[in-house]
């Protein structure tokens, strides 16, 4: 026995491997969002926001863990989530092709840790409830299940920073999946269900069509209008 858990029992792998796979599979839009977050930075930088930003996302899903019924049993809540994915994920569209003025970076790794972390939060609201759920209450367990998951969350950051590189189309793909998120959680906020009933799956599934296309939409138009304003006059 260590800290309660009995590495020797059955139920203890059974909910150990239930933590990790629920947390590797909810956790592929936050490697979007932290591959999406450093992909401007130099080489060296990158690797550290990536690591930092991995890390300090876990330390806090773990504590969001521990209070997330409470939190998502609250209206309005997810109205909140929701509108802060649609302006991140506009922000990080509309800043894809504005590397040009290498100053910006001396700050850059600290703004892609802030961006991590404040995306990390939004989209844990949902995804924390799943694994809460695998650990059955027993917190040395759930703690152990997120902590070893940090390496697979870098793991798949650093490779989809290298794959942007050579296909920018997934920054837009990126983009295009916090604004679906954000459409899925405005339709299962508390406030949402308790005024119209529970929203059927197809429903929801269209919500999150539609704010896909809103934040790509408004991305792209911010994206084209700064081009636009900073070429230089004829």
């Amino acid at each position: 026995m260590f800290f309660g858990l009995d590495f020797s029992s059955p139920i203890f792998w059974s909910a150990f491997g239930s933590i990790l796979l629920a947390n590797i599979v909810l956790s592929g839009d936050n490697a979007v969002v932290i591959a999406m977050a450093a992909r401007t930075l130099q080489p060296a930088q990158r690797s550290k926001a990536i690591f930092w930003g991995s890390a300090a996302a876990i330390v806090m899903r773990i504590v969001l863990t521990i209070v997330a019924i409470q939190l998502l049993s609250l209206p309005y809540l997810k109205m909140i989530g929701a509108v802060l994915l649609v302006y991140i994920g506009v922000d990080l569209l509309k800043g894809e092709d504005d590397g040009e003025d290498h100053g910006k970076e001396i700050n850059g790794m600290a703004a892609a840790i802030r961006t991590i972390l404040l995306a990390d939060l939004v989209m844990s609201l949902d995804n924390v409830l799943a694994v809460a759920a695998a650990a059955k209450g027993n917190l040395p367990l759930l703690v152990m299940g997120l902590l070893v998951s940090i390496p697979l969350i870098i793991f798949g950051a650093t490779l989809l920073t290298k794959v942007m590189e050579r296909f920018p189309i997934i920054i837009t793909i990126g983009a295009a999946l916090l604004g679906f998120l954000a459409g899925e959680m405005l339709l299962t906020d508390p406030a949402v269900t308790s005024r119209f009933g529970v929203i059927g799956e197809h429903s929801v599934t269209i919500g999150g069509i539609v704010g896909a296309v809103l934040v790509v939409a408004l991305g792209t138009y911010l994206q084209k209008r700064s081009k636009h304003s900073a070429a230089p006059d004829a």
